[in-house]
């Protein structure tokens, strides 16, 4: 005959109430970013194929999800501008009147002081060529000028309201790059989200439909290696030595060793993006019946904020911000 247990940890699981008073990792609307597309040249929201939900919206419409998410108790957008024309520098991303940097002047307007309006400062969207940066005679990313575009790219932004500029292009030194430059601007106010630990993944390719890409190729060449641990860390020490405020792991699910180990040291807030490919897997397999659609929205979230992201940045971020003010987190 066996003895009965001494240790019964399923005490604490007996009730919603018991699991909710030991949960050890809470979600709150706060810590949600949303990511948003603006699109130049539309009069209406264009939905995109790959994303079922999610859209392109026009000057107008992004006012309405500005709203939505305050509403929500989003803690911030971030915004990617979707260009009618394109070249090979990128002449639309330091247009003061190109759609990204119009676009924050109404988000901040449309805002106020409700959430934190963030700004992706990458060249990928407006080049013909869809790679991050310039290229060279030989067709290879020019990490140095590519710096001084960034530099400029940084000052338009600020000055069009961003109050958090993600700089996603993983050059060397751009960190340091545009910290300099905004301070030596008068913008010094103007905080830096480094996307630090960004791997070359399979799963953005929603997200290039999202932004229309013309990427031809991969970006294997200043991107990190999805096998490489430990030089997410490094990436991420050596952009909060350069003067990060924020510092970033992408993508989040697959990559939640490494966020947890930029997490274990980092001297500044650590954010994960959950990206395209994520929120598609899952879309198609609550839509298939396959799974239970929020359950499996709210875990996914719940494991990247448990690996040590302060921040998310989700598609789903005014969706599940609603719910979680409703009380149907779980």
């Amino acid at each position: 005959m066996s003895s009965a247990p001494a240790i019964r940890p399923r005490r604490l699981r007996q009730s919603p109430a018991l699991r909710r008073l030991v949960s050890e990792t809470r979600l709150h609307p706060a810590d949600l970013v949303l990511p948003i597309f603006v699109r130049e040249g539309v009069s209406e929201a264009v939905p995109i194929a790959s994303m079922p939900g999610v859209v392109q919206h026009s000057l107008e419409s992004v006012k309405g999800a500005v709203a939505e998410a305050a509403e929500a108790g989003v803690g911030g957008v971030m915004l990617f501008g979707v260009p009618e024309t394109r070249d090979a520098i990128g002449s639309g991303a330091t247009d003061a009147d190109g759609i990204l940097n119009v676009a924050t002047r109404i988000v901040r307007e449309e805002a106020g002081d409700a959430l934190v309006v963030q700004t992706d400062l990458c060249l990928d969207e407006f080049t013909d060529h869809g790679h991050c940066g310039v290229l060279d005679p030989s067709g290879a990313v020019d990490n140095d000028a590519t710096l001084d575009r960034y530099r400029e790219m940084a000052l338009v932004q600020a000055a069009s309201g961003s109050q958090l500029l993600g700089l996603s292009g993983m050059m060397d030194g751009q960190v340091a790059a545009v910290r300099h430059t905004l301070d030596a601007a008068g913008f010094a106010d103007t905080a830096i989200l480094a996307y630090s630990a960004k791997y070359a993944s399979a799963f953005y390719g929603p997200f290039r439909d999202a932004v229309e890409s013309t990427l031809e190729g991969d970006r294997r060449s200043y991107q990190l290696d999805p096998g490489n641990r430990r030089e997410g860390l490094r990436e991420a020490t050596i952009d909060i030595q350069e003067g990060a405020d924020v510092v970033m792991v992408k993508p989040a699910g697959g990559y939640l060793d490494v966020l947890a180990d930029v997490a274990a040291v980092s001297e500044v807030p650590v954010w994960a993006y959950q990206v395209s490919g994520e929120y598609a897997m899952i879309e198609a397999a609550a839509m298939h019946g396959w799974i239970d659609r929020r359950r499996a929205i709210i875990e996914s979230v719940r494991s990247i904020r448990r690996a040590g992201a302060d921040a998310v940045l989700t598609y789903w971020a005014s969706e599940l911000a609603t719910w979680i003010r409703n009380g149907d987190e779980a």
